[in-house]
């Protein structure tokens, strides 16, 4: 199509959102990475000059998607899917491995992280299928077909392993749920998760006491009028004792002791004290040094290039899952809030961009950009200040990396494209 009007067409308030966070992302990093000041900051051999030829990228991606035809990402959806799932398969032969994962093709000036990829494909193809005439996602082969295009991917990705870009898939349940699959998925999803969690803490014997237990009590306390049949319960009580047996096995099996430790240190798992010190000292370390950085920056913080810390390396890949920290010694609560509040207006104005979607692929696409972004938002933030266990999750726009720069740019202006679409068809 012509590009003619399109800049027009564009929501500018979310690319303006996006820009700031990119910059604030990459001053950071900038920050966090400096090591002599009279280095130029076009000087390719450094991180932060990476970092700015990873920002070039995006913007060519940026333009590359913006003067595609609109209706070409809906049309070929499926074999980009079909692309990103052989990319993953070919990780297990071809793949290189980068701190414990197998999840990198090198490229030589490069590496492709193709779970990257993979997310922009699967929130198309989900968006795909549900938009299709013939889905009702209130029918449960209809609900199968859509969990199978979220689950293929993730777990492709765990056993790399890398358990924390696996996780992000599941975030595309939200979409499932905004366009009308019945809520009570969403309290299995939760159960499931308490399953899991209680299970590591206390084992598969005490989780089948307990459900017998509460089972017993609703029995006892139900209303005369309310009939539970016992049958179904059963089954239920068996299905999870099952899903606590294989808990157990992929937490020895699938899980390395890296992940292990950091649940262990999580949940409070390992009884004996020198152990858990040890393990505080070691994958711990991470969490409670940036900690230390957010909490010693104060209210204003101590400067740009002022960081002790930041400047001492105490805090280890901070250019990359711990950016936050760097904001957080440097700029203080004051930077803090204001990248969050950012991030905050960011998401309400997607929210806004997808709600007046008239074209069911749109809004539905939408929600799945809005749901991997915030979930890597809210995941990230969590694990630099302590509320959850590090699982290797960037922070958006922010953190170092080129796969996921590229592809959570092309992940968001996709969606931009698509909206700039129905401002022009005037709907």
């Amino acid at each position: 199509m012509s590009g003619r009007g399109l800049f027009g067409r564009i929501d500018w308030l979310t690319v303006f959102l996006y820009a700031l966070l990119v910059l604030i992302g990459w001053v950071n990093i900038y920050s966090t990475t400096l090591s002599d000041p009279n280095v130029s900051i076009f000087d390719f051999s450094t991180l932060y000059g990476k970092q700015l030829f990873f920002i070039g990228l995006a913007g060519l991606g940026i333009l590359l998607v913006l003067f595609i035809e609109t209706n070409f990402f809906e049309r070929f959806s499926s074999i980009f899917y079909i692309i990103s799932l052989v990319l993953l398969l070919g990780l297990f032969l071809f793949g290189k491995t980068i701190a414990g994962a197998t999840s990198w093709y090198d490229l030589g000036f490069f590496n492709l992280q193709p779970s990257e990829l993979a997310k922009v494909a699967t929130a198309l193809a989900l968006a795909k299928f549900l938009s299709d005439i013939q889905t009702d996602i209130k029918k449960p082969r209809h609900q199968l077909y859509a969990i199978i295009i979220i689950l293929i991917p993730a777990f492709l990705i765990l056993p790399q392993p890398d358990p924390g870009s696996a996780l992000i898939y599941f975030s595309l349940f939200f979409v499932l749920f905004r366009e009308g699959l019945p809520l009570y998925y969403l309290a299995i999803l939760l159960f499931l998760v308490i399953l899991f969690a209680t299970t590591l803490m206390f084992g598969t014997v005490w989780v089948a006491i307990g459900l017998i237990v509460l089972t017993v009590l609703v029995y006892t306390f139900k209303k005369a009028s309310t009939k539970i049949p016992f049958i179904p319960v059963l089954g239920v009580i068996v299905i999870a004792v099952l899903y606590s047996l294989s808990v157990d096995f992929v937490y020895d099996n699938v899980f390395e002791q890296r992940h292990r430790d950091r649940f262990a240190l999580w949940l409070s798992l390992e009884k004996d004290e020198n152990k858990l010190e040890e393990i505080r000292k070691t994958i711990g370390y991470n969490t409670y040094q940036s900690e230390k950085a957010i909490e010693s920056g104060g209210f204003f913080g101590k400067g740009f290039l002022e960081g002790t810390r930041t400047k001492g390396d105490f805090v280890p890949e901070q250019h990359t899952d711990y950016i936050f920290s760097s904001v957080g010694e440097e700029w203080g609560f004051v930077g803090t809030g204001t990248v969050i509040l950012l991030f905050t207006v960011f998401f309400l104005r997607l929210i806004q961009v997808a709600e007046r979607q008239k074209s069911d692929f749109n809004r539905m696409y939408g929600y799945g950009v809005i749901s991997i972004l915030l979930f890597h938002y809210f995941i990230n933030i969590g694990m630099v200040i302590g509320l959850l266990p590090t699982i290797g999750v960037p922070l958006p726009f922010f953190s170092y990396g080129g796969s996921g720069l590229i592809f959570f740019t092309m992940l968001l202006f996709i969606f931009l494209k698509l909206d700039s679409n129905r401002l022009r068809d005037g709907i």
